[in-house]
């Protein structure tokens, strides 16, 4: 496959250089050179989306939905090839890998299917005799040029969950990928470009951050979908003056295993939450209440299962812990867990470090205070503590800066509707992890974990406003 990549500037490829090294995460060696694109670039980007807003607007909605389908067909095609991209630049093991191309087909066939749905209502206008001679609609109509800023964990469905849905809403786009993963945003560009769509209806530009404050600060682009940290994320809502901005952030995603709980299930489902893609994931599992009468019986299955798991050749379908996604992250990990420690947590299994990888760590005892606990570690280490009162572990749940989801396992339809209407978060999971997401789902957090939601439907809504009609009858 190819080791140089072009960027895409208005719907075409441009191989200007290959100034960006992408390395490949497990060896740490250069793997493929992609080119960087700049200022000039992006306002012309801009320009050319804006260029073609009428063009991607008046696309009738079988068009859009067929684009989508190509996609489908193509990402299908090159299945094999995409995965070993997510090996090589995001690190993945290759059962995670092939996890995420699987997504990546899903979400475009989601978003075909809502390409064509995206109506609205007649209104009846006689709910006061001074409207009793109209008649009302109202439509959905695309908002115009929207920017995206991707983060590095899932660069194909991150990504995919903005692309497709300015599809199918018919908005023209300006990407801007990770600068550790920009491969395989571009692999959809270079499918993308197979397409018949209006010239400017899409660029995927890799920049430095510095070259990247046009896709926040141009008036020009009418909304901002962002993913990645929460404080890099509030900083560009201060910037993007009056354009909305939809934000997934950070997470510190808990779970709550009950006294009733199947034991067995919740301890597969929490190793698998907390370290599948070594825990870079917003909900990944990090904070772990488990009912007092099971917390032992729980916590030694737990740390023999975590305890056995593989390390080793990322392509091996047994391997399941692989690199962070650089060096320094790793020893982030690690110190956090070492602060932790030395506080008076006990780590029961795992924390140690080889090069980019960590190995999965399970602790106890760990103060509230530290960070390991209380920020986002974005890294392989869950932390156990025990409860005894329902609604005080709701409370703990909810003491914290985050609220994205939240995993509990238990059986009383009780506790189910009091955990549904307490818990301060985006979404609230029953007998499985936070991780859990359907790409259909609305999914989004609140407090430091973001603004709105993703999910396809829900994109659109962002990515349209309301448009109304209102017709007096004068009898023609």
């Amino acid at each position: 496959m190819a080791k140089s990549f072009p960027y895409y500037l208005a719907n075409r490829a441009v191989q200007a250089n290959e100034d960006l090294e992408v390395l490949d995460k497990h060896t740490g060696e250069v793997a493929y050179r992609v080119a960087q694109a700049g200022d000039a670039e992006v306002d012309h980007a801009i320009t050319a989306a804006v260029e073609a807003r009428d063009g991607m607007a008046e696309l009738p909605s079988y068009r859009r939905r067929d684009v989508l389908r190509h996609c489908v067909r193509r990402f299908r095609e090159r299945q094999d090839e995409l995965v070993e991209v997510l090996i090589v630049e995001g690190g993945k093991v290759i059962r995670d890998a092939k996890g995420e191309v699987g997504r990546l087909i899903e979400t475009f066939e989601i978003a075909a299917e809502e390409a064509t749905r995206i109506g609205g209502e007649v209104m009846p206008m006689d709910i006061a005799e001074r409207a009793e001679a109209f008649w009302g609609l109202w439509k959905r109509v695309p908002v115009g040029p929207v920017s995206f800023i991707t983060p590095f964990n899932f660069p194909y469905n991150l990504a995919a969950h903005k692309i497709a849905p300015a599809i199918a809403a018919g908005c023209p786009f300006i990407l801007k990928p990770a600068e550790k993963t920009p491969v395989g945003a571009l692999l959809i560009g270079e499918i993308l470009a197979e397409c018949d769509l209006p010239e400017g209806a899409f660029s995927i530009l890799p920049v430095d951050r510095d070259e990247a404050a046009r896709f926040t600060d141009d008036d020009r682009l009418k909304l901002l979908s962002f993913t990645g940290s929460d404080k890099v994320g509030w900083m560009l809502k201060e910037r993007a003056g009056k354009k909305p901005v939809v934000m997934e952030l950070g997470g510190n995603a808990a779970c709550l295993v009950d006294a009733d709980a199947d034991i067995d299930d919740a301890v597969d489902r929490l190793v698998f939450g907390a370290f599948y893609q070594s825990g870079q994931s917003c909900i990944s599992v990090q904070r772990v209440q488990v009912h007092e009468a099971i917390y032992d019986q729980l916590k030694d299955r737990l740390v023999e299962k975590v305890g056995a798991l593989k390390k080793g050749d990322p392509r091996d379908p047994e391997t399941f812990v692989g690199p962070l996604i650089t060096e320094d992250d790793a020893r982030r990990v690690v110190e956090w867990i070492g602060e932790a420690v030395e506080q008076g947590a006990r780590c029961l299994v795992g924390g140690e470090r080889d090069g980019p990888v960590v190995t999965p760590a399970v602790l106890e005892g760990v103060d509230h205070d530290c960070r390991v606990y209380d920020e986002e570690v974005f890294g392989p280490v869950l932390v156990l503590e025990p409860f005894s009162d329902f609604e005080a572990a709701l409370d703990v749940i909810n003491a914290s800066r985050y609220g994205l989801q939240a995993g509990l396992f238990l059986r009383d339809i009780g506790k189910i509707h009091r955990a549904w209407n307490r818990l301060d978060v985006g979404g609230v999971i029953i007998n499985d992890i936070p991780a859990f997401r359907v790409d259909h789902m609305p999914y989004g957090g609140v407090k430091d974990s973001g603004l709105g939601r993703e999910g396809i439907r829900f994109a659109i809504e962002d990515m349209t406003e309301i448009r109304m009609l209102a017709v007096k009858d004068v009898g023609i």
